[in-house]
C-alpha cells in the first residue's frame, strides 16, 4: 500500500496571506510544531465500507462458526450411526425438522427437545469446539481461499477477453 504525507495548510503559500502581506483568520497557520510538519499515515489494511455490524472477518467467522456446528453434527451422527441406532435416528429426525444455517439455534433447540437430545447437542458442542481448535486447518484455509480468488479471477477475465476479443480460436 502507498503511504501519504499530510502537510499542514501553512505551507501552501496561497492560503497563508491575503493580496497585501496581512495574514488570514485569527489563527496564525506558521505556528504549527516543526516536528509535526510530516506526518506519515502508514495504512496497511484495505477500507471495507457497507459492513456496518461487522467486520468481514467478523461474518466469516459466523459462518465458519456455523460450518462448524454442521460438521460436528455430522461426526457426531456418523458415531451414532455404528453404536447407537436409536440416538442416531433421533438425530436424523431432529435434523429434517430444523434448519442447520444457524449452528447455535440448532444446538439451543436440541438442548430443548429433550433430556436424550440435550445429551446429544452437549456432545455436538464438545466436537465443535474440539474441531475449530485441533483438526480444521487453518493454514490450508488461508491457501485454498487465496489460490480460489486468483484462480477465479484469472478465468472470469480470460473468458471476458476472449468474448470480447473476436479472436477465433484453433480447432
Amino acid at each position: 500500500m502507498e503511504s501519504s504525507t499530510i502537510l499542514p495548510l501553512s505551507h501552501f503559500s496561497f492560503l497563508s496571506q491575503k493580496p497585501h502581506g496581512t495574514s488570514i483568520g485569527s489563527f496564525p497557520l506558521n505556528q504549527w510544531n516543526p516536528t509535526s510538519q510530516k506526518t506519515r499515515l502508514n495504512c496497511q489494511k484495505m477500507y471495507v465500507p457497507g459492513f456496518g455490524e461487522a467486520s468481514p472477518e467478523a461474518k466469516a467467522a459466523k459462518n465458519l462458526h456455523n460450518l462448524f456446528t454442521y460438521v460436528a453434527v455430522r461426526v457426531v451422527n456418523a458415531q451414532l450411526e455404528s453404536y447407537n441406532t436409536e440416538a442416531h435416528k433421533e438425530l436424523t429426525e431432529f435434523m429434517e425438522k430444523h434448519s442447520l444455517n444457524d449452528g447455535d439455534k440448532f444446538c439451543a433447540a436440541l438442548m430443548r427437545e429433550s433430556s436424550r437430545h440435550k445429551t446429544l447437542a452437549m456432545r455436538i458442542l464438545e466436537v465443535r469446539s474440539a474441531y475449530c481448535k485441533k483438526d480444521f486447518e487453518w493454514e490450508n484455509l488461508e491457501r485454498l481461499a487465496k489460490k480460489m480468488a486468483d484462480e477465479s479471477n484469472t478465468r472470469l477475465m480470460r473468458d471476458y477477453v476472449l468474448e470480447t476479443s473476436h479472436v477465433e480460436t484453433e480447432k
